[in-house]
């Protein structure tokens, strides 16, 4: 069972990330929507875009963390 252990890590580690690439590309998704409906509103959707690009990225790179600690 200790020879499957980096095996099963990576798989988690894949699975890990399924997340994360979703909610990025909700967010640009919505971003753009946004954009396209009101150009005048860019500066506003901006910062908020960026923040919400970060919490879905730091989410994969804790897996990634997670991957090289177990």
């Amino acid at each position: 069972m200790e020879a499957l252990a980096p095996a099963i890590a990576l798989v988690g580690y894949g699975l890990s990330t399924i997340g994360p690439a979703i909610g990025v590309g909700l967010i640009f998704a919505a971003y753009l929507n946004g954009v396209a409906r009101q150009p005048e509103a860019r500066g506003a959707l901006t910062p908020f875009t960026i923040l919400g690009f970060a919490v879905a990225e730091a989410l994969a790179i804790l897996g990634f963390v997670l991957f090289f600690i177990v």
